[in-house]
């Protein structure tokens, strides 16, 4: 593969003048099935490169230990898109925002209190170090220096909207020169001068991020680096929800009317998002401005490409404008995937939360409650345990600080919940001489701040203790629930309205090829939905997103169990399989 280069205004691709045409996909956002059919509608669109940024969170959810696999297998990616003669945009972080949960930084550095994270922090760069070494083991073939499609590496990722440690970006780019890249350094930042300064790096290509107003994005870019070409990193074609707001869409005509405006400009794209996806499992980010914001299931995006990768006309009328300005796009046949409503299913089976924790965790002992990170837990639940005894007279439960979603429980009942940032119920115990309680906390991991001054990091569980009144209670058994291997709880028969926290299972049998399909729970009101082991994500009874996207990779024919974890309670344990998705 020949090697990108730029000179004034105009890129070179092999000595040719070469305009990046790009569209992002995210290979941890969409199951490895459908990777092909995704790149061929990026291609068929008339793009001719894919941009990605990599998860360090999920390639190294345990420190030291890496994994590449499956919807992880970046190489694979990769190398699907060169099979299509597409190339590649590499966006390595090691912090890449994506509303993705702590800008995909892995949790484990937060048990290291006196690290300073993306700054020049020896300790931080050393265990960066490691990962970029794995990580370009794996992709190292690609790099354009190698004779692979992978053309441009990006330098950090927004930087001047976090920081200015020159040093850092230095650091960084010099990483990339021990793994072996020799390709094309860029660096991508908001496009005002407060965020171009601190991000751009001297001796590598600057771009900018933005959704509208492309001539004052691109005089701001110009004001700084006159002598390279325009390109916009990030063209917001549409955007991401939050839990208790309206879904966001983006006029068509609006969208390809910017696009338009930016190839007249002469500048290179890269489409944000061409694909989205979807936050499977718990790696939904969050926001924190005035209050605590955390980004739903879906990543649709209202992007060209739906959530389930079908094509809109948003797809069409920019497909429109690259034809407008270099010619017919490529003639391939490309189609949305079949859907499936496969009806109601009773879920008749339930095995309570607190009657299988110890089925389903090995409890860990300590005096005051650990952080989930303390525990070597990176996503989902924590239950806390402590028995109470009087006398104490009347006095208020209190919980220093939660991050995210505790529900209280008295003797196995609920007492109460409190939400971060928006709902803290009042518990009062009245205990006398000879009375004790057992009470048990569950604390829900709903996703770490991907942006903003939260960044620094944020521990999950329990911060801080609780007590009544002034009085710390000491004393805590700690129930990890990353809820991935629920094999071992027991069930029994259930009907009608069930109280959580349970586990409810089923079976959806399934004739011929499985299709995608959408899970509805309009009588639940909070979990998680798990399909033959897949986490398909959270669902809630508040506003946005009302369906879960369930791709047909994760079915089979014939039988497949179906499990939700409903936190709360449900009316009546009926879920449904539709054909379209409500978000």
């Amino acid at each position: 593969m020949p090697k990108l280069t730029y000179q004034g205004n105009d890129f070179y691709l092999d000595g040719e003048k070469f305009r990046i045409l790009s569209g992002t996909i995210h290979y941890f956002r969409v199951p490895r099935e459908y990777w092909y059919d995704r790149l061929l509608k990026l291609k068929a669109c008339g793009l001719n490169t894919v941009e990605t940024y990599t998860c360090w969170n999920l390639h190294e959810r345990r420190e030291g230990v890496f994994d590449f696999s499956g919807m992880l297998d970046i190489a694979e990616f990769i190398r699907t898109a060169q099979g299509l003669g597409l190339y590649v945009i590499l966006r390595p972080g090691p912090y890449i925002c994506a509303e993705w949960d702590w800008g995909g930084l892995p949790s484990w550095l937060l048990t290291y209190p006196q690290m300073k994270r993306r700054c020049y922090d020896e300790l931080f760069m050393e265990k960066l170090r490691r990962y970029y070494k794995e990580l370009f083991r794996h992709v190292g073939p690609f790099l354009s220096n190698n004779g692979g499609n992978i053309l441009m590496v990006q330098v950090e990722n927004e930087y001047g909207s976090y920081g200015n440690d020159k040093r850092y970006l230095q650091a960084i780019a010099d990483l990339y020169h021990e793994c072996g890249v020799d390709c094309l350094l860029f660096t991508s930042d908001g496009p005002n001068d407060l965020m171009l300064s601190g991000g751009i790096l001297d001796g590598t290509l600057a771009t900018a991020n933005f959704g509208s107003k492309p001539d004052e994005a691109f005089t701001a870019l110009r004001r700084l680096r006159p002598d390279q070409p325009i390109m916009c990193c990030e063209y917001w074609c549409g955007w991401f929800d939050h839990w208790y707001e309206e879904h966001h869409v983006r006029t068509d005509d609006d969208t390809a009317e910017v696009y338009n405006r930016m190839m007249e400009l002469g500048a290179s794209v890269n489409i944000y998002m061409f694909h989205g996806g979807t936050n499977f499992g718990f790696t939904n980010g969050a926001n924190f401005y005035d209050v605590y914001e955390p980004t739903v299931t879906s990543y649709d995006y209202d992007a060209l490409l739906s959530e389930a990768g079908d094509l809109t006309k948003k797809y069409y009328d920019v497909k429109a404008v690259i034809e407008k300005h270099f010619g017919p796009a490529p003639q391939i046949e490309v189609k949305n995937s079949e859907k499936a409503a496969y009806g109601q299913l009773r879920l008749t089976e339930a095995a309570p939360l607190l009657e299988n924790l110890s089925n389903l965790s090995t409890p860990i002992y300590h005096a005051a409650p650990l952080t989930m990170e303390e525990a070597g837990q990176d996503f989902g639940y924590i239950l806390y345990r402590s028995t109470f005894k009087g006398p104490k007279g009347k006095q208020k439960l209190e919980i220093d600080d939660v991050h995210d979603r505790a529900q209280i429980f008295i003797d196995g009942k609920l007492k109460g919940i409190i939400e971060r940032s928006r709902r803290c119920d009042e518990i009062e115990l009245d205990l006398g001489d000879n009375d004790e309680v057992q009470i048990d906390i569950l604390v829900e991991n709903m996703g770490r701040v991907n942006y903003g001054t939260k960044l620094a990091g944020e521990l999950k569980g329990i911060l801080g203790g609780v007590r009544l009144g002034l009085q710390y209670q000491f004393g805590w058994e700690m129930y990890p629930l990353p809820m991935e291997d629920l094999s071992r709880a027991v069930y029994h028969p259930c009907s009608g309205a069930v109280d959580g926290p349970v586990l409810l299972k089923g079976n959806l049998n399934i004739t011929g090829t499985p299709c995608d399909t959408f899970v509805r729970l309009d009588d639940f009101t909070k979990g998680v939905v798990l399909v033959n082991g897949h986490n398909l994500g959270r669902y809630w009874c508040v506003p946005p997103t009302k369906t879960l996207y369930l791709p047909a990779p994760f079915l089979k024919t014939g039988d497949n169990e179906i499990v939700v974890f409903e936190s709360e309670h449900t009316d009546d344990a009926v879920i449904t399989f539709t054909d379209r998705p409500e978000l």
